[in-house]
């Protein structure tokens, strides 16, 4: 059974970091395509950062400089380094990955950024 289990959301300041996990279970991690994804108090869901099977990755504009996935194959793990945090950053992040048809999704972590 497949299983992504997130961690690592809470309250962070403006100008603050915070660090997001996301570790899978009952699939051969590193051949996954996978991204975060956030959705904020009245907005639509966003793709956040995404990093291809080969390590390429992109990131949303509103992030760009700030934010950075990167995963670990070893530990099955993905992670997504948010510094510079501003209240807009607020929401709940999920992660997925995503391999052709098949994708599994986090059971997502609130974010909220506030002083």
């Amino acid at each position: 059974q497949v299983q992504l289990v997130q961690s690592g959301g809470g309250l962070v300041q403006p100008g603050g970091s915070l660090r997001l996990s996301c570790t899978a279970s009952g699939i051969t991690f590193g051949i996954y395509e996978m991204a975060w994804y956030r959705q904020g108090p009245g907005k639509q869901r966003e793709l956040v950062a995404e990093m291809s099977f080969g390590g390429d990755t992109k990131y949303a504009d509103s992030v760009k400089g700030r934010f950075t996935i990167s995963k670990d194959d070893a530990e099955n793990t993905l992670y997504l380094q948010m510094n510079d945090m501003n209240p807009e950053d607020t929401a709940v992040y999920v992660c997925n990955v995503h391999l052709g048809a098949l994708s599994h999704w986090g059971q997502g972590t609130q974010v909220t950024v506030s002083s």
